[in-house]
């Protein structure tokens, strides 16, 4: 890892991000579109960092401002279905700790399992369920970041949160609030199992998210994430699921989306 900040530290010649964003599938557009650059460096540029292989992912570092607030922004994330383990998942969060960010904010695609989740609505997290059969945190604990044993209880950050409905009530935006079960993928999940996660108390299932949720607490950053409803989860809507759904439903929030996250992101 020391080989790979001292690479990205040379990018960003002095520049101080405070706010970290990932954006998840179809979500990318943002950090082209919404935010001054002020740089880039490919994934690939980075000793040892792996690239994602899912498309919509571009996997790159961009920097830059997002009105007031300094930003650097993930640009397509790594997904354990790709066969990285946790650590390398998470591997770019920790870099963004470590050349200053102390917010996190986290966007992803969902399938809705709530009923009123229906594609095209934003959900901001309120909690998660792990259901991914692993932990980032496994094997020896590196001390700089955080104890062995992480408390969990305040994941999501309630100030960032109480913020976050504030700014989608002024915008006239219908905000969501719910539970993310996280799965390992790549198969979407089946009927039974999304009967199952129901009762549980999920509210949207998706297959990322919750291991960097899990690094940033560790490291003790204020989280905050926003699920992007693309579709109704197994069994609850008609037809087949597909990649090229999520991508598509995505595409038709752009602005909505896009006006939400500057105003958050701006005021953290």
């Amino acid at each position: 890892m020391k080989a790979a900040l001292s690479t990205l530290e040379l990018h960003l010649n002095g520049f101080t991000p405070r706010v970290g964003v990932v954006l998840g599938s179809g979500l990318g557009f943002f950090a082209e579109e919404h935010m001054e650059v002020l740089g880039e460096l490919p994934y690939s540029g980075i000793p040892g960092m792996s690239h994602p292989t899912v498309n919509g992912h571009k996997g790159r570092f961009l920097w830059g401002r997002v009105g007031h607030a300094s930003v650097l922004c993930m640009q397509g994330r790594l997904h354990y279905y790709e066969g990285y383990s946790m650590q390398q998942i998470t591997e770019p969060v920790r870099l963004m700790t470590q050349v200053g960010i102390q917010t996190l904010i986290l966007t992803n695609a969902a399938g809705g399992i709530r009923d009123d989740l229906v594609p095209g609505r934003l959900m901001l997290i309120s909690d998660h369920i792990n259901m991914m059969g692993d932990n980032p945190l496994i094997g020896p604990n590196d001390d700089r970041f955080g104890d062995r044993f992480c408390d969990m209880t305040y994941t999501y950050c309630p100030e960032l949160r109480t913020k976050a409905k504030a700014i989608a009530e002024k915008q006239g935006l219908l905000l969501s609030e719910g539970v993310y079960i996280a799965v390992s993928g790549p198969s979407f999940e089946t009927p039974a199992e999304i009967r199952a996660f129901r009762t549980l108390g999920a509210d949207a299932v998706g297959m990322s998210t919750v291991p960097e949720a899990i690094i940033a607490r560790h490291a003790g950053l204020r989280v905050a994430a926003v699920s992007c409803i693309t579709n109704k989860a197994a069994g609850l809507g008609s037809g087949e699921l597909s990649h090229e759904e999520v991508a598509r439903e995505a595409a038709k929030v752009k602005t909505s989306f896009a006006e939400f996250l500057c105003s958050f992101v701006e005021s953290c």
